[in-house]
């Protein structure tokens, strides 16, 4: 991936938030922006067509409980954390 310099204007109190991060992370600090700017960027993408016609739907096996969905997305976060401290630790 080729990468090009650009100056952005950041908070004092966002910065200080990614220089703890990327401490704690033993990362450099502007692998944490990078990233931030990758997300923001994918975030805001607009695809040329719809993930899911308006025909189209989720078979979820029925109905699906509050609880079931906060323990998936738990799941899920605590999965990609891990996933992060190995990748930090290699």
């Amino acid at each position: 991936m080729a990468l090009k310099r650009t100056n952005v204007y950041a908070e004092d109190s966002d910065l200080q938030l990614i220089k703890q991060a990327a401490a704690r992370l033993g990362v450099p600090e502007a692998e944490i922006i990078r990233e931030g700017i990758h997300r923001i960027a994918l975030a805001h993408r607009v695809w040329d067509e719809p993930f899911v016609s308006d025909e189209e739907t989720f078979d979820l096996g029925g109905p699906v409980a509050e609880d079931e969905i906060s323990a998936a997305v738990t799941r899920g976060y605590d999965e990609r954390e891990r996933r992060n401290r190995q990748g930090n630790a290699a």
